[in-house]
């Protein structure tokens, strides 16, 4: 690595921190017994040290946008960098469960500060004709952690203890906030002005859907608190909308939703973090519960799908500069729905662990055949000042993903089976793994409606003509 190449240094930093932040989604799922003895707390309490991180993640990541782009982007990654080390240490020294639930809760905030501007702040640093391979590797890098989840977090258990899967990310937060002040540029928004009622709405709308999302199976979703989060949160969303189309500063212009690749690719992410969530969730329990591996054990078998972001993601993300992003996302997700599928077919109480293999190859193919390029499209959909935003917005979308297909799935599996045998156990994981499947299915057809390069090329010229005033032109996607 080049002492001056700014591209290297920021792709490093911000990977690095982005690991960190998508690590944290899953990592603390196989400690949850380890928390438990230790610090007490009933199962509300536990799930909660899981949902109040992603919470604060997903209702924050377009707030965290648009400060970046008010008040630098630098400046910005290193607040929420040096909030997410903070409260890392305070969740490794908790000395309570709800000093625990708070450390996550501030854990996500600087997570959702820092994410949304790593991209804004990789793509002012690499070439552009380099940024599809960047982007592919960031990706892989993300897609990897959250997959990686469970290994990290079942190693960590087994051999040290709970305390460390937090007490790591400070040594490795406390070496990257130098590296960022020097080699990181700043760069800010074109607009200056903080849309505030657009970012009170949607935060607000955010938080609505999620938190009922989250508490949708403990509580019952006919639960009043449940139907007061969908029903105000959905209520405050369309608000949000309509706020946006008339405001002359919008935090999230609605016009980038007329474009179709913008669109489709946002709706792709969320379909696909759906199943792939949900199903992890799931699986990476399948292999404890059901088949009686210990916590590192499973990790390791899950080897298969979570390593090969490794091999393929690079691959993949030079592919996308020759020929395009679009048939490369599809074909990742139509993989992965294969893989799925694969699994519903086979899953049953004793199933060998080797008829299990091309199933987790196939998903982990999949996966990495989809972060390594979906970035590139996003990115190449809106144009270069609108990055930040459309960055935020993605990754918002997929932590509601996320948490509807862990809800999804798992009352589809509470209404099938449950974990008092594997023959319930595998009663209840097919028809959740089919409902995943089904949701990538979904992705995969969205990402077909992303435009074809040539279409791409003709928008380009029609980009370059003459505009009207007022009417501003979107970036292509490749």
């Amino acid at each position: 690595m080049r002492k001056g190449n700014p591209a290297v240094w920021a792709f490093v930093i911000t990977s690095t921190a982005g690991f960190m932040a998508a690590l944290d989604n899953l990592v603390v799922t196989t400690a949850l017994p380890s928390i438990r003895t230790h610090l007490g707390g009933g199962i509300s309490d536990l799930e909660w040290t899981v949902n109040a991180y992603t919470l604060t993640f997903a209702v924050l990541l377009m707030l965290g946008a648009a400060l970046g782009d008010r008040f630098g982007r630098r400046r910005l990654f290193i607040i929420g960098l040096s909030l997410f080390t903070l409260s890392s240490l305070g969740a490794a020294l908790a000395p309570g469960i709800g000093a625990l639930i708070a450390a996550r809760a501030a854990q996500g905030v600087g997570a959702a500060l820092l994410t949304p501007v790593s991209l804004t702040l990789l793509t002012s640093a690499v070439p552009p004709a380099k940024r599809g391979l960047a982007f592919g590797a960031w990706g892989a890098v993300n897609g990897m952690a959250i997959a990686m989840g469970p290994l990290i977090g079942g190693t960590i258990v087994e051999h040290l203890s709970w305390q460390w899967i937090f007490a790591l990310n400070v040594p490795i937060g406390l070496a990257l906030l130098p590296l960022a002040r020097l080699r990181l540029t700043e760069s800010r928004g074109p607009n200056g002005r903080l849309d505030i009622p657009g970012t009170a709405l949607a935060s607000a709308g955010l938080f609505g859907i999620v938190f009922a999302l989250i508490r949708g199976n403990s509580d019952g979703w006919s639960s009043p608190t449940v139907l007061t989060g969908l029903i105000a949160g959905a209520a405050l969303l369309v608000a949000f909308v309509a706020w946006e189309l008339r405001t002359d500063a919008p935090l999230l212009p609605m016009r980038l939703f007329r474009n179709r690749a913008f669109a489709a690719v946002n709706s792709a992410s969320l379909l696909m973090s759906m199943g792939m969530f949900g199903s992890i969730f799931l699986l990476s329990q399948w292999l404890q519960t059901a088949q009686g591996y210990s916590p590192m054990e499973a990790g390791v078998r899950m080897l298969p799908w979570t390593a090969m972001p490794m091999v393929v993601a690079p691959l993949a993300g030079m592919l996308a500069d020759r020929i395009g992003g679009r048939i490369i996302i599809a074909a990742g997700l139509a993989l992965q729905a294969a893989g799925l599928v694969w699994f519903a077919l086979i899953v049953a109480a004793h199933v060998d662990y080797s008829t299990q293999i091309p199933a987790l190859v196939l998903s982990g193919t999949g996966m990495a055949l989809f972060f390594a390029p979906v970035t590139t499209v996003l990115m190449g959909s809106v144009k270069p000042e609108e990055q930040g935003i459309a960055s935020g917005a993605n990754n918002a979308l997929r932590e509601i993903g996320g948490a509807l297909g862990i809800a999804v799935l798992a009352s589809v599996f509470t209404a099938n089976g449950d974990f008092s045998s594997p023959v319930r156990y595998a009663d209840g994981l097919t028809p959740a793994i089919w409902v995943g499947a089904a949701a990538i299915a979904a992705a995969t057809v969205a990402a077909l409606l992303v435009p074809r390069r040539r279409a791409a090329a003709a928008a380009e010229a029609r980009a370059a003509e003459p505009q009207d005033a007022g009417t501003p032109a979107l970036s292509p996607v490749n």
